[in-house]
């Protein structure tokens, strides 16, 4: 391990995450509520991916684009919360350098891909409400790959040149982090050199990737009102914006809780530490355990699907006894 010294070592071998500074004694009693936000997150993907992918019915754009966001969402807490849990209940909190940048990457590359997809999605509902007789014309299975494939190109892209910049960095500080994962900002931060360079590319990111699709975002749903109320009947347009309201339930829950986690990266040393931790950890756990709950009560056809799965269990299970 790395010694604590204050000697320069441009590649640290290890750190060590420390969890939630100034909680260190109640780490098995924070780390219960996140054990089952993680276990309640791995389930409803899991079962929320299984539904789209073995119904052919789902096998429509909207589901393709929920399916891309549940992929995004087990990446991102399965990168994340086992370490973190590993902190809690053992304290291994060592991490090699390389496996710190891994974790790192994947991290900020789920977070853009996700709102990639949410803006994606976003798209497939303008269209869908405001030009409903080409919807089928214009987001063909082809059209879905090829946004696929543009949103994890467009999040390489951003977050590959992190891994250089963080590579070039020297260390001579500690080799803690206080952190329960590796976070960019975090492990700049560690380092002797300056770090204008990674502080300004973060918010140049944060404007041209995050700030972009909320912008472009909230014109489709501009349009999208703009149609609705155009719409002859009061059924007619509740009906259309039933279609948007678990969307927009789980864009608000991505980029408010983004939001601050960013705030509060870029701004850490005026935050106290715990809220930093607690703010970045409920980042991680709760946009992707919330995620398929909303899509799975709001959605009419999953939730069949839902309870269809849970009564042939049900039923097989019964049979079995």
């Amino acid at each position: 391990m790395m010694p604590a010294d204050n000697h320069t070592f441009s590649d640290p071998m290890t750190y060590v995450l420390t969890g939630i500074p100034g909680t260190e004694e109640s780490h098995v009693w924070i780390s219960i509520p996140f054990c089952l936000m993680y276990v309640a997150t791995l389930f409803g993907n899991s079962l929320l991916l299984f539904i789209i992918l073995t119904e052919q019915s789902l096998h429509e754009p909207m589901y393709l684009f929920v399916s891309m966001l549940a992929t995004a969402d087990l990446l991102l807490s399965t990168t994340t919360v086992p370490k973190m849990l590993a902190v809690f209940w053992f304290r291994a909190g060592e991490i090699s350098f390389a496996a710190c940048l891994t974790q790192m990457f994947f991290i900020h590359v789920s977070f853009l891909a996700e709102s990639a997809i949410l803006l994606a999605m976003a798209f497939d509902r303008y269209v869908a409400i405001c030009n409903p007789l080409r919807y089928t014309i214009i987001l063909t299975n082809s059209v879905i790959g090829k946004m696929g494939l543009a949103v994890i190109t467009r999040s390489f892209c951003f977050i590959f040149p992190l891994i250089f910049l963080v590579k070039q960095l020297k260390f001579c500080r500690t080799n803690r982090l206080p952190h329960t994962y590796c976070e960019h900002m975090i492990i700049a931060r560690l380092a002797c050199d300056d770090i204008t360079v990674h502080v300004w590319y973060g918010v140049a990111v944060a404007i041209l990737v995050i700030g972009l699709d909320s912008v472009l975002i909230a014109l489709s749903y501009g349009q999208i009102l703009r149609a609705v109320f155009q719409l002859s009947t009061k059924d007619a347009r509740l009906k259309a914006l039933r279609t948007c309201g678990s969307h927009v339930c789980v864009i608000l829950m991505f980029y408010i809780s983004s939001v601050f986690s960013y705030f509060a990266h870029q701004f850490g040393p005026i935050i106290p530490g715990f809220i930093l931790i607690l703010l970045a950890n409920f980042y991680v756990l709760i946009p992707p355990m919330l995620n398929p709950i909303v899509y799975g009560v709001s959605t009419k056809e999953i939730l069949k699907r839902v309870i269809y799965v849970f009564h042939r269990w049900c039923r097989g299970s019964s049979l079995l006894s």
